[in-house]
């Protein structure tokens, strides 16, 4: 695991930490002294620990930031107690030392740490030691808790791509569909290009189902699936859209070059037909409707999937196994028909 540590504090203040944290190998260490730059080395690379030292300027208000955001609560920061103020005033009792301890905890802190390097003050062995075993064991829970958090991401990464796939024909799902559209209309009106998408339906499925069995209709959309993706541009993006159903979102397209991209999906389908084994053979065609982004499309991709769907529902009703293409802004009524 490749763990940083990111210091704030003089360049002086590292010395007077733990040779193993001074000269490790298994983490990297950056020091700087300045809080503008810290917050700005936090928000590009965020470390997996904070070593702080509290007498640096800005050290309190750096835990109390780190405290607020959200997303950065996983980071651990160990402050180190090293004003000489502070030092004196938990010679006042160990009820001090513990209302100390509160308020920098208080402020953002993970752990609190009085660090023993005053010059006027006689430190024995004993005592250096065991401070730097404190400073040791507060880092072996800030490793552990990095690791967590990294254990943490790679399962959420998994879980979501089990969220998001279609575990039958291993494309994205409707969920998916519904999480990238969005970004993709964003995405195409912010850089002003165009984008398209083409929702297609198996002919005849039921018929399908029905006399061979759902086994052999689930086959069917697996080899339908991949002949979709070996015939897709990798700008393009294939979605299950429910049962026999299927979107293609087309970014970079405009409405002309998506009723290529459709009948080219036509033709290889319907040219070859589907061998499931070496008795069973079955011909299949698909109905495709086509639509293109529009400037009064809403923002989730409502108003264009709408468009395209109901090209499709007249592609069936005209017959099937054909492109079917809106060219209109509102309306469906003015189709375009593009034979296979």
């Amino acid at each position: 695991m490749n763990i940083s540590i990111l210091v704030f504090g003089k360049n002086n203040f590292i010395t007077t930490l733990p040779d193993q944290i001074r000269y490790a190998t298994a983490f990297s260490v950056e020091v700087i002294d300045n809080l503008n730059q810290v917050v700005s080395r936090i928000k590009i690379a965020p470390p997996d620990i904070m070593l702080v030292q509290a007498s640096l300027d800005g050290s309190m208000e750096l835990c109390n930031w780190l405290k607020e955001q959200t997303k950065l609560s996983w980071i651990y920061c160990i402050l180190f107690e090293d004003r000489f103020q502070q030092l004196t005033d938990r010679n006042k009792g160990w009820y001090r030392e513990l209302e100390m301890s509160a308020a920098a905890l208080k402020q953002g802190a993970d752990a609190y740490i009085w660090h023993l390097i005053d010059e006027e003050i006689d430190h024995n062995l004993a005592e250096l030691t065991a401070n730097h075993g404190l400073i040791l064991a507060q880092l072996t829970v800030g490793l552990r808790k990095a690791q967590k958090y990294r254990d943490l991401i790679r399962t959420n990464d998994m879980l979501s791509a089990i969220a998001l796939a279609d575990s039958l024909t291993e494309l994205n799902n409707r969920r998916a569909l519904e999480w990238d559209l969005p970004r993709q209309i964003q995405r195409a009106r912010t850089q002003k290009t165009s984008l398209s998408l083409i929702i297609l339906d198996v002919d005849h499925f039921k018929k399908v189902n029905d006399t061979h069995g759902h086994l052999v209709g689930d086959r069917i959309l697996q080899i339908l699936c991949q002949r979709l993706r070996h015939n897709l541009r990798c700008q393009d993006t294939a979605f299950r859209y429910g049962g026999e159903e299927f979107v293609i979102l087309l970014a970079n397209t405009t409405d002309e070059e998506a009723i290529l991209v459709a009948r080219r999906l036509n033709r290889v389908v319907s040219d070859e037909p589907f061998a499931l084994n070496n008795k069973l053979t079955i011909n299949i065609t698909i109905s495709l409707g086509t639509a293109s982004l529009q400037a009064d499309d809403d923002e989730k991709g409502e108003s264009l999937l709408n468009r395209a769907d109901q090209c499709l529902l007249q592609a069936k009703n005209a017959g099937r196994n054909r492109v079917m293409h809106s060219n209109h802004l509102s309306h469906v009524s003015h189709l375009k028909v593009v034979s296979s």
